[in-house]
């Protein structure tokens, strides 16, 4: 493990490859023990991140998963947006736990607050692509897009506004909400609004900082280490992902830099996460997915419901052109391939490697190892075949996997010397 870790360098992003899903939570909430700061940059709650520890799931939306060190700094960046009472949730379960975050948690003033109208927005909207084009996008109804929209058109509140009077708060969700109800014909409830943000405004003012660029810059002068934990994932992009098939938000590891204020330089090293096989949740192409009987058997070996929805996920094959794709765009110097452990029941393993005849995808079959991975600690004790699956991943996208998840718990992982 030291070996790997100090391979990392002192700025660690982990980036999703796929759509999301992919188990970023747990090596978030592994490696945190080795760095001093832990920070999110970008998405808001329709992130979803599951972890286990001593038998027990810990579901986090805007809150980064390496929270639950109590020794650790915890940011919150100006590319999120917040729903301010699911953050409050998040905190209030954590206090029952005994485990207390304000006194280290640091919010950028930038980020912007999801409101509930924003809920009622996306709702809406979802509705009326499936009228008009008989489906939706697949969004999660948590009002991401509606307050990317309103940032975009430079309208929305932003955290900052915790620091105002209770006067000017109510003025400005009254003019705010004035706008959102002539676009959209849709009541706003200025009153639930306005608990809400005076709630939030009580147990969080003293956690917003003056500057984000000023903070993540004197932790580093200061010889900090910080870990960046990524929400969604890579094909998700709003740029550079399966549009209009994406999130809000920019999910790459330069996003996350811009969220946190952050030179591009200073990035010393980028873990790419992805699962043995793929899922996906809503609508777009997935052109590996599998059939009805192999889908559900990968659902139910990996539990593929989202810790958001409970929406069952799309269930398929690895497509090795995607995963290059990713680690071109994200920069990735280490692999993290999750749920090994999902696989070892499969006679053979289809891995998309292309596009072949009449545009459909051309599969290289891998053989299976039809043997018990969990509970491996060792690259060296894995079945030939498991080792071998593996390497074909490195082979196929010039990156070494240092990390393979071989179940739920914090200690279900192989740490590969990525140096032998």
């Amino acid at each position: 493990m030291k070996d790997v870790i100090e391979s990392l360098g002192p700025v660690c992003a982990v980036i999703g490859a796929q759509w999301g899903d992919e188990g970023k939570g747990k090596i978030t909430d592994i490696l945190a023990e080795h760095f001093d700061v832990i920070a999110r940059a970008c998405g808001g709650a329709n992130a979803g991140h599951t972890i286990v520890v001593n038998g027990k799931k810990h579901v986090f939306h805007l809150l980064p998963a390496g929270c639950l060190h109590a020794d650790k700094d915890i940011v919150l960046g100006s590319g999120m947006v917040i729903h301010l009472p699911t953050l409050l949730e998040e905190i209030s379960r954590l206090e029952e736990e005994e485990i207390d975050v304000t006194d280290r948690l640091f919010l950028s003033p930038g980020a912007h607050i999801v409101l509930d109208i924003h809920k009622d927005i996306d709702r809406l909207l979802e509705e009326q692509r499936k009228k008009k084009i008989g489906k939706g996008i697949g969004t999660t109804g948590r009002g991401i897009g509606p307050t990317y929209m309103d940032k975009a058109m430079r309208t929305g509140m932003r955290l900052e506004s915790l620091w105002e009077s209770t006067t000017s708060i109510k003025k400005m969700l009254k003019d705010h909400g004035a706008i959102l109800t002539k676009i959209f014909n849709i009541p706003f409830d200025l009153e639930r609004e306005l608990a809400a943000i005076l709630k939030a405004k009580k147990k969080l003012e003293y956690c917003l900082i003056a500057n984000i660029t000023d903070t993540m810059s004197t932790y580093l002068i200061e010889g900090n280490s910080i870990l960046i934990e990524g929400a969604q994932g890579a094909l998700l992009d709003i740029d550079h992902g399966t549009y209009p098939y994406v999130t809000s938000s920019v999910t790459t590891a330069a996003g996350a830099l811009q969220g946190l204020g952050m030179a591009p330089q200073v990035l010393t090293s980028c873990i790419g996460v992805a699962k043995a096989y793929c899922t996906r949740v809503g609508e777009g192409d997935f052109v590996t997915e599998a059939i009805s009987k192999v889908a559900d058997r990968l659902r139910k070996r990996g539990g593929e419901y989202g810790a958001t929805t409970g929406r069952p996920r799309r269930c398929g094959w690895l497509h090795t052109p995607h995963l290059r794709y990713a680690a071109i765009l994200n920069g990735f110097t280490h692999w993290n391939i999750t749920k090994l452990d999902v696989l070892d029941e499969e006679k053979s393993i289809p891995i998309g490697v292309g596009i072949g005849k009449k545009e459909k995808v051309a599969y290289k079959k891998l053989p299976g190892w039809k043997k018990k991975t969990s509970g491996i600690r060792k690259f060296s004790d894995l079945p030939h075949n498991a080792r071998n699956f593996v390497k074909f991943i490195e082979e196929e996208t010039g990156v070494p996997v240092a990390f393979i998840g071989t179940g739920e718990g914090r200690a279900d992982i192989i740490v590969n010397n990525i140096q032998q």
